[in-house]
């Protein structure tokens, strides 16, 4: 089905097209099926979960780290009712669907409910808070010159800005683009590996996928982490999913101690005890060297290949050096906030902003989802469990009016 025609007022604009996006979207639908008329979602791809199915094949990422019950639709039992003739895709412990599964629940989802009709293949460039003749409003100005009012906008492109080590500004000689990459410019589909050296840094499960590609290509890893590879089914407690450790967050009226529980809770990347057999036996193979509690403190590029010093007098040649480093989660790295910030600047902890109980920027009909989001929703914000929290905040404070910023 053909992308509909950009309209000039919207009621409500969804910025992006990924799994937060296409959740939020359900259940507002289900609340009120009417509301279909008045939402707009703009990607530039022109399609869902574009940058999801990228990234889950670019990795080549078998299954979820989520369980069955975690996905865009609001019946939670509606994947495992889909998977019903493919058991086989299901992994155990907790039914984590398989990538394959999951990419065709979704399309299956977008296909019944036509929400392809629902998105306007457009970048947003900028987001301008401004008075019209309808009340406040917001103008969205879009990558192809257009210009959209909206009355109420939905930022839920929230995966951050890849995150870069210090010494990687301070490299000083000149090298080839390609063989220094954060872990979201990979694609190992692309990849020929044959022989060559990767430095792979980092200790989370992206770590751990690029460096089983990268040895799946005949490669020679050494996998650096700053501390020692922590193993953990999920990246936070399933504990974070309901009342037991929900509850004593969320009365906790102090941000900052807020945020600390959010970083305890998720304590940096980690890895699947399936993962963790997958490089323990990569190991004893001799295809792998895991380096941890080691940390680079210098790259240059000579001679053709990388040399790395590390903090405790190590040294290392490469060919590539493969970031894992994550992702910053900051409102002052978002330029799609830089106007909302100049005007309607709101308190935030180390760079996530204080958001009322739905989820809206303080006195603005502007909403965040997914990380940014984590301070109200705590360490799972930005997982398809925050996907579902946050839909069900924002979507009531969408479709009541009572609860309306005029």
């Amino acid at each position: 089905m053909t992308a509909r025609t950009l309209p000039k007022n919207i009621d409500i604009a969804i910025i992006g097209a990924g799994t937060q996006a296409l959740t939020l979207v359900t259940h507002i639908l289900q609340k009120k099926t009417k509301f279909r008329r008045r939402l707009l979602v703009l990607d530039p791809s022109g399609s869902w979960l574009t940058q999801w199915r990228h990234q889950f094949a670019a990795q080549e990422i078998p299954y979820l780290r989520s369980p069955a019950v975690h996905h865009p639709h609001p019946n939670p039992h509606a994947l495992r009712k889909f998977a019903e003739h493919r058991q086989d895709e299901l992994f155990a412990p907790y039914d984590l669907p398989g990538t394959h599964l999951f990419n065709d629940f979704c399309t299956n989802l977008v296909k019944n409910c036509n929400l392809d009709e629902l998105i306007y293949p457009d970048a947003v460039t900028r987001i301008l808070p401004i008075e019209s003749s309808h009340g406040r409003r917001f103008q969205l100005n879009l990558e192809s010159g257009q210009l959209l009012q909206a009355r109420r906008v939905v930022l839920a492109t929230g995966t951050g800005i890849p995150q870069f080590p210090d010494w990687v500004s301070k490299i000083n000689t000149p090298y080839p683009r390609e063989r220094l990459l954060h872990s979201r410019q990979i694609d190992l589909r692309t990849l020929k590996l044959t022989r060559e050296r990767i430095l792979i840094i980092g200790g989370g499960l992206s770590s751990g996928h690029l460096t089983v590609g990268a040895i799946a290509r005949s490669a020679k890893v050494v996998l650096m982490s700053r501390r020692e590879l922590q193993e953990k089914l999920f990246d936070a407690d399933p504990g974070w999913l309901g009342p037991k450790y929900l509850k004593g967050f969320n009365h906790e009226l102090d941000w900052e101690k807020r945020w600390q529980m959010i970083q305890t809770a998720r304590n940096g990347g980690s890895m699947t005890p399936a993962m963790m057999l997958q490089l323990r036996r990569l190991t004893r193979d001799g295809k792998l060297k895991i380096e941890e509690q080691c940390e680079v403190i210098q790259a240059r590029w000579q001679n053709h290949q990388w040399q790395i010093k590390c903090q405790d007098g190590k040294n290392f040649f490469c060919d590539r050096i493969w970031l894992g480093t994550g992702a910053n989660l900051s409102v002052e790295n978002y330029p799609l906030l830089t106007d909302i910030l100049d005007t309607h600047l709101t308190p935030f902890v180390h760079g996530l902003p204080i958001l009322d109980e739905y989820l809206r920027w303080s006195s603005l009909a502007l909403f965040m989802m997914g990380g940014l989001a984590a301070l109200q929703i705590g360490p799972v914000a930005r997982n398809l469990a925050g996907a579902i929290k946050g839909s069900q905040r924002i979507s009531k404070a969408l479709v009541k009016p009572s609860l309306a910023i005029s």
